[in-house]
């Protein structure tokens, strides 16, 4: 039977049987979308990993479901010759309700499929939220706005209004609308996250202590908290020292005196970080001959350690190591040394001709 002879044999019942049949073929279609909706469902899912897909579908199915429920209605005032006084709040009501429904599953929906595809960090746990409530503010924004349409109210005055309402809130909170925007571009970034060591364009180094929606706590070697709005983080240059792993090579400049053996003092330097505990076997450390120094000849000793956390102890380590192994071989560890030179003949003759003045016991001068 094709629509239109279904749209006839409706039109030929009185128009409440023909509405109890549309309500009660409305539940019965919505009842068979669900039952065999829901084994299919289990099929589908079972087959996709991870849970966001399970949500979505399961969700959608339940608005799905009440959708054709009392689609019926709608379908009654299409059909019969309904008068205006009735058709009319007939129809807008049964939009309403589907309207209502889709916002609210949408809004169910985005909150429980970003808490399953965001892990627990703690950046997270605090920009989700915060994404949740901007994507259900602008579902319900639509559904409201769907709704004045749909019962013919005009929201122009209200748009008006709302706009006025934002712009005197964006400058008013312009800073903290800037930190928030940071924050949402360093967490889509992935910049850092807690525990990292990073080093700042102004050059403060050390842990990141936590991460707000307005700033970023760093805790520096000096154990001092340093708090950076997320505004200036996003737009300046940072090096993050634990990503995309922990080790860390670093770098100890040796310098020795001109003469030194350098086959011996690159064996010295590989013995020395091949005993350090903190130096890492792999990768291998190894010596590198930077230049020729004013003083010395400098050379660079390069290895790598587990974490960033102890750069600052294995320098330290090596260098006292280095320096006890260069005095045990003899190595000359050059400084800096100036000599200078006095000529008495550049010297103004009178100031070694002139007599001494002569000074009694209580110091005043002989005035003899």
């Amino acid at each position: 039977m094709q629509l239109g002879g279904v749209t006839d044999l409706l039109a030929s019942f009185p128009a409440w049987q023909g509405f109890a049949v549309l309500i009660i073929a409305g539940l019965v279609l919505g009842f068979l979308v669900r039952v065999v909706g829901d084994r299919y469902l289990k099929r589908v899912t079972a087959r996709i990993d991870g849970e966001v897909d399970d949500i979505v579908l399961r969700g959608v199915h339940s608005a799905l479901y009440v959708t054709l429920s009392v689609a019926g209605v709608y379908v009654g005032t299409q059909v019969y010759d309904v008068s205006p006084d009735l058709a009319v709040p007939l129809e807008a009501g049964t939009l309403s309700v589907i309207i209502v429904v889709w916002a609210v599953t949408l809004m169910r929906v985005g909150r429980k499929a970003s808490n399953a595809a965001t892990d627990t960090r703690y950046i997270d746990r605090q920009v989700v939220p915060i994404l949740q409530n901007v994507w259900s503010a602008v579902v319900a924004g639509v559904s409201v706005l769907l709704l004045l349409v749909l019962w013919e109210i005009n929201p122009t005055p209200l748009l008006a209004s709302a706009g006025l309402i934002g712009i005197i809130v964006g400058l008013a909170a312009r800073d903290t609308l800037a930190n928030f925007f940071g924050s949402l571009s360093l967490y889509l970034d992935g910049t850092y996250k807690i525990g990292d060591y990073v080093v700042l364009e102004t050059g403060e180094r050390g842990r990141v202590e936590d991460i707000s929606v307005r700033s970023t706590v760093i805790r520096t070697r000096d154990d001092i908290l340093v708090t950076v709005p997320n505004s200036k983080l996003s737009s300046a240059a940072i090096v993050n020292e634990s990503t995309p792993k922990q080790k860390r090579r670093i770098r100890v400049p040796i310098g020795v005196a001109y003469g030194t053996d350098v086959d011996a003092v690159e064996e010295i330097l590989l013995a020395v970080a091949g005993t350090e505990d903190l130096v890492l076997d792999r990768p291998k450390p190894r010596v590198r001959f930077r230049e020729f120094g004013e003083s010395a000849l400098n050379f660079e000793l390069l290895c790598w350690v587990s974490n960033p956390a102890l750069n600052a102890r294995a320098i330290h380590n090596l260098n006292k190591a280095v320096y006890e192994r260069f005095r045990d071989a003899g190595v000359e560890i050059p400084f800096p040394q100036r000599d200078v030179s006095v000529s008495v003949t550049d010297v103004p003759g009178e100031l070694f001709t002139r007599e001494p003045t002569e000074y009694t016991a209580d110091g005043g001068r002989d005035e003899r």
